[in-house]
């Protein structure tokens, strides 16, 4: 989606996040959504992290979704240093099952929100979603593409339980 300006900028701390934060890529595309992807470390890499989120709004992004796993400081830096809406994907760890990731990100000091998806899976396709919604607020066209998204999605859950 690169010809397009992308509208949401997703963020992750290492490659190794990729596989959790691409399924928030995946949404956008489906809904047709301009993004851009970036590893950005708010440990390894703290001058890139800072260039990123003071610059995000005049590259023209409108919503951040900062996936993060550990210490997880990658969607509350970008906060602090954007005006931007910022959605925080807690990335699943080995050690504590995502949980430390989860505490990490929800636990934003008042005057620095970030809003705090489920830990993993579910909530990189739901800050996809969210990302959309929040867009969807000043596009019609998007608005039109998320109702249809929606009752598809809807329409694809069987009402009464196959036997198996």
């Amino acid at each position: 989606m690169s010809r397009i300006r992308p509208q949401v900028g997703i963020i992750m701390g290492s490659q190794s996040d990729w596989p959790t934060m691409q399924l928030t890529a995946d949404i956008l595309t489906e809904l047709g959504v301009a993004f851009e992807t970036k590893i950005v470390s708010a440990h390894r890499t703290p001058e890139r992290l800072y260039s990123y989120a003071k610059g995000a709004k005049a590259a023209g992004l409108k919503v951040i979704v900062a996936g993060a796993g550990g210490a997880a400081h990658l969607p509350g830096m970008t906060a602090s240093m954007t005006p931007l809406p910022v959605l925080g994907v807690p990335i699943e760890s080995k050690a504590l099952k995502g949980q430390d990731s989860l505490y990490s990100i929800v636990q934003m000091p008042a005057g620095v929100p970030v809003g705090t998806l489920a830990i993993g899976e579910a909530g990189a396709k739901n800050a996809g979603l969210l990302a959309a919604q929040i867009l969807a607020l000043s596009d019609t066209a998007l608005a039109e593409r998320l109702e249809a998204w929606r009752k598809q999605h809807s329409a694809a859950v069987a009402e009464t339980p196959v036997r198996v």
